[in-house]
């Protein structure tokens, strides 16, 4: 079970209400931020980087090519130390609803590689010396030391 906030909105459609509910300007920051390091071959800079925003990094985590960050609410995203994350994965920490915008911490634990074009979704905490599959989608939490893979994540084996 994902651990999400939940926030009601008035509006027809609560990502109508994203400027009232985030700071436009933090948000663009975030946003141009979060797209510099997306094409940057440099771990450390993309680090730096993506430590503007909020976001919690720990040593010697790698961050491939493409992956695309929450720019609306990267502070709730922590990666762990080293964690690597493979080319064009997503990692939300929110998700607009029609009537409701929901927000939750995304941890990624030690040693967890996250395979390519994979998407983790807000409230999910990946534990320590885990593997995702590539394409697969994190909608729970995934165990200490064990294998998930597919659409969406299921249990494969321990490690």
């Amino acid at each position: 079970m994902r651990k999400l906030n939940s926030v009601k909105t008035f509006s027809s459609n609560s990502l109508n209400e994203w400027y009232k509910i985030r700071n436009p300007f933090k948000v663009v920051f975030n946003f141009i931020v979060i797209f510099l390091s997306k094409f940057s071959p440099f771990l450390s800079l993309k680090r730096f980087l993506l430590r503007l925003t909020g976001m919690k990094i720990g040593k010697n985590v790698s961050i491939a090519p493409g992956v695309s960050f929450d720019f609306f609410w990267p502070e709730l995203i922590e990666l762990k130390e080293n964690c690597l994350i493979g080319y064009n994965t997503t990692v939300l920490a929110h998700e607009f609803l029609i009537k409701e915008y929901r927000t939750g911490k995304v941890v990624i634990g030690k040693n967890v590689l996250v395979g390519a074009n994979a998407t983790v979704l807000a409230g999910v905490e990946i534990g320590d010396d885990s593997v995702i599959g590539a394409m697969s989608l994190v909608n729970s939490d995934v165990p200490n030391k064990t294998f998930f893979a597919g659409v969406p994540a299921k249990f494969v084996k321990k490690i």
